[in-house]
C-alpha cells in the first residue's frame, strides 16, 4: 500500500483514527496478542494497586510504541513470543515515566483523563510508577531476555539524562542547536530508538540490523519531538490543546532557538528576560510565540523534521516490501502529521 505524506494535511479526527486503523492492519493480531501480555504483567495482588493499573490500561493512547516494536520485528525476520514482551517492556517503562512525569510537573490531566497524581495523590502515583518500572525489568528477567533489557535499561538512563540537562538548561537559557539536539535525543528519541531495536533484536536480528534500527528509532524520534515543539506555537484551535507551553516552562526549543540566533544583541536579551521573567503572563507569552511564527522559526524546525525523516526512511531501504514495511513508514509519517 503505497503511502502518501499529503494525506495527512488537513484530516478531521475520524479520517486520522481510520488511517491509524489501516497502518495496524498488518499487526491486528499480534497486537492484541500484546495486549494480554501487558495486561498480565499489569496485574497486582494489592488491591489499591490493581485498581490504579486498571484505570491506567482503560486510559492508555494510540499504543504507537508497541507498533514500532511489532513492525520493526516483521520487517526483521518475525514477530513471536519474545516480541510481545519486549513490547510490553516498552509500554510499562513508558507508562511508568508518564506516571512520573505527571507527579513532578504536577500535571492533574493525561490524554484528558485525570492523571493518576490527581485520583490518588502523588505518594501513590510514585508508587505506581516504580511498581511499572519492576514489573518491566522482572517480565525481562523472568524469561531470560536480557537483550532487551540492556537496550531498555540504556533509554530510560538517557531518558533520564536528557530531562535534568533540560532542566540545567533552562535555569540559564544558553541552550544551541546542538544542545538541544542532544536534550531531545535523550529525553524523547532514545525510547522510539529502544522500540526499534527490541523490535529487532526480538526477531533474532543480527547486531548491525539492531543498530540500524536503533539509529532508525533515534531519527524517527527526534522528528517526533520536533513536531512537538512545532505545535506549541500553533493557534489552540488547531491542535486542540494549550499552546506555549514550552515557553512557560522555559524550554528553549528549535522554533524559538532559530528566532534567538537571528536577533539582534538588545532583541535577544528582551527574548530572553521575557522567557525567564514573564513566562506566565499570557500576553507577553503571545507576543512571543507571534514573534516565533514571523520569525520563519517554525518553518525551519519543518524543514529540519523533514530532512531527519529522510534519513530514517532512507534506513529502510533494502528491506523486502511488505505490508508491514508499507506500514512503518506510514507510522513514521503519521507521527509528524499529527495535529496534536
Amino acid at each position: 500500500m503505497p503511502f502518501s505524506i499529503r494525506c495527512y494535511g488537513k484530516t478531521s479526527n475520524s479520517r486520522r483514527m481510520q488511517h491509524i486503523d489501516i497502518i495496524r492492519a498488518p499487526i491486528r493480531e499480534e497486537l492484541k496478542a500484546f495486549e494480554k501480555v501487558f495486561n498480565a504483567s499489569m496485574r497486582s495482588s494489592a488491591p489499591l494497586l490493581d485498581k490504579v493499573m486498571q484505570y491506567i490500561v482503560r486510559t492508555k493512547g494510540k499504543k504507537l510504541r508497541p507498533m514500532f516494536v511489532l513492525l520493526t520485528a516483521s520487517v526483521n525476520g518475525g514477530i513471536n513470543e519474545s516480541t510481545y514482551r519486549a513490547a510490553s517492556l516498552i509500554e510499562l517503562l513508558h507508562t511508568a515515566t508518564l506516571v512520573h512525569d505527571d507527579v513532578v510537573d504536577d500535571s492533574n490531566q493525561r490524554r484528558g483523563f485525570f492523571s493518576v497524581n490527581a485520583l490518588w495523590k502523588n505518594k501513590i502515583a510514585v508508587l505506581a510508577g516504580d511498581y511499572l518500572l519492576s514489573r518491566g525489568m522482572l517480565l525481562a528477567v523472568e524469561n531470560n531476555d536480557y537483550h532487551l533489557l540492556r537496550i531498555v535499561s540504556k533509554a530510560v538512563k538517557e531518558m533520564s539524562e536528557g530531562e535534568l540537562l533540560q532542566i540545567e538548561k533552562a535555569r540559564r537559557l544558553d541552550v544551541q542547536e546542538d544542545v538541544y539536539f542532544d536534550i531531545i535525543r535523550k529525553k524523547t528519541a532514545s525510547l522510539i530508538a529502544a522500540c526499534c531495536a527490541v523490535g529487532a533484536a526480538s526477531a533474532g536480528a543480527e547486531e548491525d540490523a539492531v543498530q540500524r534500527m536503533s539509529l532508525f528509532g533515534t531519527l524517527v524520534g527526534t522528528a517526533f519531538q520536533i513536531k512537538d515543539d512545532i505545535l506549541d506555537f500553533q493557534d489552540t484551535s488547531v491542535t486542540g490543546k494549550p499552546s506555549g507551553i514550552d515557553i512557560k516552562e522555559r524550554k528553549m526549543t528549535l522554533p524559538l532557538i532559530y528566532l534567538l540566533n537571528r536577533s539582534n544583541r538588545i532583541e535577544k536579551r528582551r527574548i530572553i528576560n521575557l522567557v525567564k521573567n514573564h513566562n506566565n503572563e499570557p500576553d507577553k507569552v503571545n507576543e512571543l510565540m507571534s514573534k516565533v511564527r514571523a520569525s520563519g522559526g517554525l518553518d525551519y524546525a519543518s524543514q529540519k523534521m523533514n530532512e531527519i525523516v529522510g534519513e530514517a526512511m532512507n534506513l529502510l531501504e533494502g528491506y523486502p516490501q511488505s505490508e508491514a514495511l508499507n506500514s512503518l513508514k506510514a507510522l513514521v509519517e503519521y507521527s509528524i502529521q499529527r495535529k496534536n
